[in-house]
Formats: structure tokens, C-alpha cells, sequence
């Protein structure tokens, strides 16, 4: 039985640190929020990508890594999400942690990324 329990609790342990260590955000909960003006999205993405499609008012980590303090709202309570590809793309983080570090203490994480954006009918834009 101890090592049954032990073997669990390794496990639930290996999930938690696989999930990540930023909230998920739904599509439906993201779009809900964009729609509301309540949240400040980055995609992490690279510009070659962001310039061909980005979820609607995203910014460009890119671009905006340096001066991320001056483009991120005063509110440190605010909703900030993160997403880069896909599932497996881990490249949120560096925005994620980024915002973490500024002293955002919301900042979640579309761990759909772009493609499940996409896949799921949503709207995307292109940039200028």
C-alpha cells in the first residue's frame, strides 16, 4: 500500500510540472475576455508568424520584449495570457515569465496556441 501511495504521489507530482506552472486559459474563457477588453494577450510566436496570423489585438513578443513594461497595463492584477504553437510549444514562457516578472500576478497561459485558435473557428488577424 505505501508503495502504491508513493507511486501516486509521484505521479500527481510529474503532472503538475508537465501542466506547466501557468494557469491554462480556455479559447471560450480567452474569447470571452478579448470580447470584454479585459485581458493583454502575447503571442510568442516569432514575427514571420505573427505577421501571418495572431489572435485579434495580440502583441508581438518580439517586438515588444524590451519595452514590455510600457505596453503591459498598470494594473498588475490584470489577466495576461501567453501562447506560442501548439500544445507542445513551450515558448509561452518566456512572455509568461517576462510579465511574472514586471509583478503580473495573473498571467495565464492558451495552451491551444495558435493552431487550436485556429482549428476552432476563430478569428485571427494579420498584421499591417
Amino acid at each position: 500500500m505505501k508503495k502504491l501511495l508513493a507511486l501516486l504521489t509521484t505521479a500527481l507530482i510529474a503532472a503538475t510540472v508537465y501542466a506547466g506552472e501557468y494557469p491554462d486559459i480556455s479559447i471560450k474563457e480567452l474569447r470571452s475576455a478579448i470580447e470584454a477588453k479585459k485581458v493583454t494577450v502575447i503571442d510568442v510566436n516569432g514575427t514571420d508568424s505573427y505577421q501571418k496570423r495572431h489572435i485579434p489585438g495580440a502583441l508581438n513578443f518580439d517586438t515588444n520584449k524590451e519595452k514590455l513594461a510600457n505596453v503591459l497595463p498598470k494594473d498588475k492584477k490584470a489577466l495576461v495570457v501567453a501562447y506560442c504553437a501548439n500544445p507542445q510549444c513551450n515558448a509561452y514562457q518566456a512572455a509568461a515569465k517576462a510579465a511574472e516578472k514586471l509583478g503580473y500576478t495573473n498571467v495565464k497561459h492558451l495552451s491551444a496556441g495558435i493552431a487550436g485558435w485556429t482549428n476552432a473557428g476563430e478569428k485571427i488577424e494579420k498584421a499591417n
